[in-house]
Order: structure tokens, then C-alpha cells, then sequence
């Protein structure tokens, strides 16, 4: 390629004055051919050129100058100056100088522009890299240092250093990751010398740690049937091994990339993962299974014991999945009271005791549901109730009972007449015996009975009045009772047995009427029993008792 410049020089001859023209900087790339015009006009004088100050002599074909000669038609003021192949050496400041008419030319300087070398990268072709690890790459390029740019891919580069004259050195930093395994990289250097450049390619060889899918099948399962667990996972270099575990713990036995289990209810909050390792490292993947079951009861209702007027509450806590319906009853009832976790009671009274029902009804038809029960105390003042008595001879024996419900359960149960009262034990012809209630019917809770015994009844006994009284920390309740009287006097003469009387069976107890016991316990609760021992007095004498069925009664 020639690259033209133009040299005019103003002078005088002859009386014709040429008008200045400068000459202008030439670049030509090295191994092309540059050319240096020069032209003067109707001069016919000697005409030379100048090398940085060194002539190259006066004539056309410049003897010493190999690749230099002029050119041009001499009789019309031509004198070009030509060199090819451009060396580096060639870079240098030219004239053209008209000798006889003493005038030379503005110096131009010729540039010669190194083209770049095809660039290499640093451990290239190809580049072993671990993901996720930054790496710098480096791609070097000998040319015109102050002429060659290296480009990279999309990547961000920093142009370090110009070192030497004729080279470049350009770094790349990246941060790979396992994408980017087989990708091609291009270093490419250019310059004004060649300004559409020089490729070199890279592949980029990955190592990088397990990418890992877990999947299970089926992912929705009914609680029992079986899941296969599916490890899938790409690495370089290969897998060397798995590990599974659920909920954190390691599942004894799994080897490889499946695992099969029977699912149950603890799969929907224990994950099962799955570990894979290479060689560069180790990642880990879980998931949940979506179980279905029924209703498992996680809080059970607690007993609940209040004081007549305050508040109460139950709570009961299920699980399941789908969530079960929560619902309230009492016990033997139809009613809903109330739905959700808690069941509230405000401002309790004596009918509000009895046994709540937490039931839970299970999200899909096909799964079981489930009940939890709790009992409501309701502390209250005594509730006694004088129960049925068979009728006495006269100086015979006798006895009169009372039913008594109370929670908490009553300090102290006492019968009292005209003349005198009696807690426990024995006094004179009298004598107390406290014992648990037989279960009555409609889910009423226990009781207490107490009876008072008396031994050979006098007249008096009939026309008095039997008080049978309890009282507890939150009051005092009573029952009046009376002695019926039979018309005939008994023939036999009654059994005297000194010493106390044992009951150590109260099982064949039952009451004489079956709707003596139907009185309602307002308390419905468990009461302790105050087991009442008479005293073994040698002075005490009772009559025998014998215990019949049905019905409560001393006599044949």
C-alpha cells in the first residue's frame, strides 16, 4: 500500500515566487511502502533529501539506500521520495531540499506502525477452572505499545502495564461458574496498525462442586404408602458419594441416589435431604413430603376446677392434613358449644360442672377423627340430700343417711337432734359412718354417704328432728331427716356386738329407691373420703348390722 504525503517548497526563480505549502506527518504500517511527495515548480537546480539531517544524496535512485529512491518527472518539478518495505528504522524526520535556490521544506516525520501479534493466554488453549473461585486470566501481545489494545469477551479488563517497547499485557478476572464449562474465550489484539485485530480463543475446563435435584415420588401421599426419594446430581470430577437424612438425622442404611420410606405424619415437618460430594465439594438438597392423616392429639385438655362465679376454659390441641375441625360438647350432648382450640365457660355456676368433649373431625372423609375429655369442677357449697329410710321398731335398731355433694369436698359431715350432734365415731346409742357414693346415673360424679346408726331406739327418736349437715371452705348445706315407725314390736331380741363396726365392701350398695340418687351433682367432682373408725370402747354397744340388696337397710 503506498501511503502519499505531500512536499512543497517555496522558492524563488527565475522571478516567480511559489506560494508556501507545509508538509504534513505520515504513518504507513511496517512492510507497506511510504511516499514522500515534493514539488517545485519550473526548479532545474539539484534537489535532495534528508534522513533526520542526513543527506541521501542527489540522485533518482539514491546508490546506498536499497529500499529509498525518487520518483516523478523532474522537468515538471517532481521529486517524490519512496521506501518499501518500511523498517522501524525508517522512522525519522524527512526533508526535501532545493540546493541552488537554498530553500528546504517544512520536516515531516514518518510513523511506523507495528501491527500486533496474535495474542496468547497464559495457560491456554484450555484453562482448568473451579467454580466459584475468582481467577485472574492474563493475555499478552507484542506490536506498537503505544498503538495495541487487547479485548475480552463481555468481561471487564484492566490494562496493567506497557512493559517493554512492542508488547501489552492485559488481565481478565472472573468468578466462573459451573455454566461455564466448555466456554470459549477471545483475547483479541488491535491498533491503528490493524484495527480489525487478532483473535486468540480459549475453552474454559470447569470443576465444580455437585449441582444436586431432589424429587420425591409421589409428593402427595396418603399416610403408609411408599415414596421413592431421587437423588440426581452433575458434577466434575464425578459423585464419590451420598448421604440422606430426615430431619437432620441420618437415615441408617441409604446408600446411593434413591431411597425409598413408608410414609407418615412426621414426613410433613422432618425434611428428608439429600447430600452429594465431589472431589471439589459438597451440596445439599431437602423436601418435604405433603402427608395426609387424620387427627392426632398434640395438648390433651387439663381438669379444670373453679369457684362458682369465675370464668373457665379448656384448650386441646390436634394436628393433621389436612388441619381437623375442632369442636366442643359436653359429654352425652348434642350441642356445639364452641369451635377452635379453646373453649370458654364465663361466670360458671353448679349445672356447668360435668365432662367437656374436644372433638376433632379429620379433613378428608376417609381419615379417622378423634375425642379428648376433660372434667369442669365447680366449687360450691354443699349440696345434701337426706335420702330414703327404711322404718324402725321401737327399741330397735335404726339408721338414717344423707347424700352429700360438695367440691371441694366438705371439712366435716355432721348429724345433729335435740340434744346433741355427732361428726364421727360414736356417742351413746349413736354412731356415724362415712362412705363413697355408688355412681348415679346421668354421669354424676361421686359422692358421700353418711349414715347415722342408732341402737335401740326410744320414742323420743320418732317425733325428732335428724339434721345431716357439710360445710366447706365456700359454705354450709343441710337436709332434714326423720325416723319412720313401724307398728310391731320385734320378737327376737336384738344382737348386742361390742367393738367397731368394719365394712370393707361397700360393692352390693344400693339405694332403696332407684330415684333417690337422680338429685343433680352440681359439682360433678371427686371428693376425698373421711373413713370414720368408732372407738373399740369395752362401754360402746351397738347393734349388729347386716347389709341387704337392694336397698340400704339393718333389718331382716
Amino acid at each position: 500500500m503506498r501511503v502519499p504525503a505531500l512536499l512543497v517548497l517555496l522558492f524563488c526563480f527565475r522571478g516567480t515566487l511559489l506560494p508556501p505549502t507545509f508538509l504534513e506527518d505520515l504513518v504507513v504500517l511496517l512492510g507497506e511502502e511510504a511516499r514522500l511527495r515534493c514539488a517545485l515548480g519550473a526548479y532545474w537546480g539539484l534537489v535532495q533529501w534528508t534522513k533526520s539531517g542526513l543527506a541521501l544524496g542527489g540522485q533518482r535512485d539514491l546508490p546506498g539506500w536499497s529500499r529509498y529512491w525518487i520518483s516523478g518527472n523532474a522537468a515538471n518539478g517532481q521529486h517524490d521520495l519512496h521506501i518499501r518495505p518500511v523498517e522501524l528504522e525508517d522512522e525519522a524526520s524527512y526533508e526535501c531540499q532545493a540546493t541552488q535556490a537554498g530553500l528546504r521544506s517544512r520536516p515531516a516525520q514518518l510513523h511506523v506502525l507495528v501491527p500486533p501479534e496474535a495474542p496468547q493466554v497464559l495457560g491456554g488453549p484450555s484453562v482448568s477452572l473451579i467454580a466459584g473461585v475468582p481467577v485472574n486470566l492474563t493475555c499478552r501481545s507484542r506490536g506498537d505499545a503505544h498503538g495495541v489494545r487487547l479485548d475480552g469477551t463481555t468481561f471487564h479488563q484492566t490494562l496493567l502495564k506497557e512493559g517493554t517497547p512492542g508488547s501489552v499485557e492485559s488481565t481478565l478476572t472472573l468468578t466462573p461458574s459451573s455454566h461455564d464449562d466448555g466456554a470459549t474465550l477471545v483475547c483479541r489484539a488491535r491498533s491503528q496498525a490493524l484495527p480489525a485485530g487478532r483473535d486468540t480463543a480459549i475453552t474454559l475446563s470447569l470443576q465444580y462442586p455437585p449441582e444436586v435435584t431432589l424429587s420425591a415420588s409421589p409428593h402427595t401421599v396418603q399416610e403408609g404408602e411408599k415414596v421413592t426419594f431421587l437423588c440426581q446430581a452433575t458434577a466434575q470430577p464425578p459423585v464419590t458419594g451420598y448421604r440422606w437424612a430426615k430431619g437432620g438425622f441420618p437415615v441408617l442404611g441409604a446408600r446411593g441416589s434413591r431411597l425409598e420410606v413408608v410414609a407418615d405424619a412426621s414426613f410433613l415437618t422432618e425434611p428428608v435431604s439429600c447430600e452429594v460430594s465431589n472431589a471439589v465439594g459438597s451440596a445439599n438438597r431437602s423436601t418435604a413430603l405433603d402427608v395426609l392423616f387424620g387427627p392426632i392429639l398434640q395438648a390433651k385438655p387439663e381438669p379444670v376446677s373453679v369457684d362458682v362465679g369465675e370464668d373457665a376454659s379448656f384448650s386441646c390441641a390436634w394436628r393433621g392434613n389436612p388441619l381437623p375441625r375442632v369442636t366442643w360438647t359436653r359429654r352425652g350432648g348434642a350441642q356445639v358449644l364452641g369451635s377452635g382450640v379453646t373453649l370458654r365457660l364465663p361466670s360458671v355456676g353448679p349445672e356447668d360442672a360435668g365432662d367437656y368433649v374436644c372433638r376433632a373431625e379429620p379433613g378428608l372423609s376417609d381419615q379417622g377423627g378423634g375425642v379428648a375429655e376433660a372434667r369442669l369442677t365447680v366449687n360450691a357449697p354443699p349440696v345434701v340430700t337426706a335420702l330414703h329410710s327404711e322404718p324402725a321398731f321401737l327399741r330397735g335398731p335404726a339408721r338414717l343417711q344423707c347424700l352429700v355433694f360438695a367440691s371441694p369436698a366438705p371439712d366435716a359431715v355432721v348429724w345433729s337432734w335435740d340434744e346433741g350432734f355427732l361428726e364421727a365415731g360414736s356417742r351413746g346409742r349413736f354412731l356415724v359412718e362415712t362412705f363413697p357414693a355408688p355412681e348415679g346415673r346421668g354421669g354424676q360424679g361421686p359422692g358421700l354417704i353418711s349414715v347415722l346408726h342408732i341402737s335401740g331406739t326410744q320414742e323420743s327418736d320418732f317425733s325428732r328432728n335428724f339434721n345431716c349437715s357439710a360445710r366447706n371452705r365456700l359454705g354450709e348445706g343441710g337436709a332434714r331427716a326423720s325416723l319412720g315407725r313401724r307398728g310391731e314390736t320385734p320378737a327376737l331380741r336384738p344382737q348386742i356386738w361390742r367393738g367397731p363396726i368394719v365394712h370393707t365392701d361397700h360393692s352390693d350398695l344400693v339405694l332403696e329407691e332407684e330415684g333417690t340418687l337422680e338429685t343433680k351433682d352440681p359439682t360433678n367432682g371427686y371428693y376425698k373420703v373421711r373413713g370414720v373408725n368408732p372407738p373399740a370402747s369395752p362401754d360402746s354397744c351397738v347393734t349388729s348390722l347386716q347389709w341387704k340388696s337392694p336397698g340400704i337397710s339393718n333389718f331382716p
